[in-house]
């Protein structure tokens, strides 16, 4: 028996070692493909929302553009998650909100058809600060408009409006952030605990228009938004969120569409942006942070968008939790600055791998195409190689373009493992020497190896490699 024992253990170490072996070192046919998406789908829990309505003019709210609608809005989400839940209904009409609008769990923002909300444009409202993120690194800092934090089954939706009104105060704060931006960097660099880690006043940090933090069973269904402070939709730490149906224009420069970060299980579908950022974006923690809270973001779908403005589609270049198992597929895109752009450097670390994109229409871009850097620009060279593996991009057309495809890796870790397929631009805006160039991939100059070009052609000629 002591044998017998014996034997079992040994055969289940040396399977254990074998599949350890097998994981490690995964073959082509295992890694994550389009037959992972329908499983994906299905695995996304919508927030259930409890039936009982909650109108804010029954707790004394009044659309006159003039009147604050925010105790209403506090008044009516207290009581709905004291009773376990409901929808807060906003009618038709132009209301104006002084501040943000902080939902709870089981909480449903409703915007009915021709509701407008204008929220104030006064950076004093939207203190006391938070817990949110700000380009990846955490900090406390002015409440987005809209925030939820550690909510379950929460969601926005309807018709309406949601006008930002930022012209005249944060709109203008860009070009005044730099001190502290670059404070917070350090903070983030030298691991200072979050809690100390207070910006406000002078600092000139703008918050995020929406921002789900660390949340579960997440949507935003249907609304328009305009003129965001920042980010427009946010996604911290999320599992499970819907982003569908959604119309933004909002052209500040930083003023992505939505921002996927450190978040699993995410849907965004459907949607219209027009933006002054990248209009889809997946992060995962700039640096240091990144790596401590060592969450990627993972399982994504973006799928049926139409995109126009400065970047489309994009991952980073706060990536330092990872980013992998992404599926993007049949997005229109219109007068685009770069359309699929891969971005990372030196202080980022972390993985992007396992990205599936395919059937992508573009009017122009006017920078490459598809581009891959892992030497994005940054600021401590620390020496943290990222990783950018497993990508296949197939079935993408541009009526016009400049370079077709700019690949600037790592000699030290070239990207490896790329499939371009089927990817056709009809003009170039290159000069006749650039077009040249351009015609020719060398990945021994470019630092990418494994690189496979298929049905690759800029003007009617192929591109290749050598």
């Amino acid at each position: 028996m002591k044998f017998l024992t014996t034997l079992s253990l040994l055969i289940l170490a040396i399977s254990f070692n074998n599949l350890i072996i097998a994981n490690s070192n995964p073959t082509e046919k295992n890694y994550p493909g389009w037959d992972e998406v329908p499983g994906i789908i299905a695995s996304i829990q919508q927030p259930v929302i409890p039936d009982a309505l909650y109108n804010i003019t029954d707790f004394g709210a009044i659309p006159d553009n003039d009147s604050d609608i925010l105790p209403a809005l506090n008044a009516a989400i207290s009581l709905a998650n004291t009773n376990g839940g409901g929808k807060i209904v906003i009618e038709q009409g132009t209301w104006y909100c002084k501040g943000p609008i902080h939902l709870l769990s089981n909480i449903e923002l409703h915007l009915e058809e021709g509701s407008v909300v204008i929220f104030s444009d006064n950076p004093e409202d939207y203190l006391p600060q938070v817990l949110t993120r700000w380009e990846g690194t955490e900090l406390y800092n002015y409440s987005p408009f809209i925030y939820a934090y550690q909510a379950v089954n929460v969601a926005i939706t309807g018709k309406g409006l949601l006008d930002g009104n930022v012209a005249k105060t944060f709109g203008k704060w860009r070009p005044q952030q730099k001190e502290a931006q670059l404070r917070l960097r350090e903070m983030g660099a030298n691991q200072t605990p979050v809690y100390e880690r207070i910006f406000g006043e002078g600092d000139y940090l703008r918050p995020s228009m929406i921002q789900f933090f660390a949340c579960t069973n997440v949507k935003v269904e249907g609304v328009s938004v305009k003129d965001s402070p920042f980010w427009v939709i946010h996604l911290v730490a999320c599992h499970n969120a819907v982003v569908r149906g959604v119309s933004v224009d909002s052209r500040i420069l930083n003023n992505d569409g939505v921002d996927i970060e450190s978040s699993s299980n995410v849907l965004i579908e459907n949607n219209r942006f027009t933006t002054g950022d990248d209009s889809i974006v997946i992060k995962s923690g700039r640096d240091q942070d990144g790596w401590r809270m060592g969450r990627p973001s993972e399982r994504i779908i973006i799928r049926n968008n139409y995109m126009e403005g400065h970047n489309a589609l994009a991952i980073g270049s706060e990536m330092s939790g990872g980013v992998r198992h992404v599926f993007m597929e049949n997005n229109q895109l219109g007068e685009v600055r770069g359309s699929l752009y891969f971005k990372a450097n030196q202080d980022r670390g972390g993985v992007v791998e396992n990205i599936h994109i395919r059937n992508i229409s573009v009017e122009s871009s006017y920078k490459p195409l598809i581009q891959f850097r892992t030497d994005y620009p940054g600021l401590r060279h620390g020496g943290h190689i990222p990783v950018f593996k497993n990508i296949t991009i197939e079935n993408v057309t541009v009526n016009e373009t400049g370079r077709l495809i700019d690949i600037r890796g790592l000699e030290s870790k070239p990207i490896s493992k790329v499939t371009i397929r089927n990817v056709h631009a009809k003009k170039s805006s290159l000069t006749d020497e650039e077009y040249k160039q351009a015609l020719i991939i060398d990945t021994n100059r470019t630092f990418i190896t494994d690189l496979i070009l298929e049905n690759v052609t800029l003007s009617g000629s192929p591109v290749t490699q050598k």
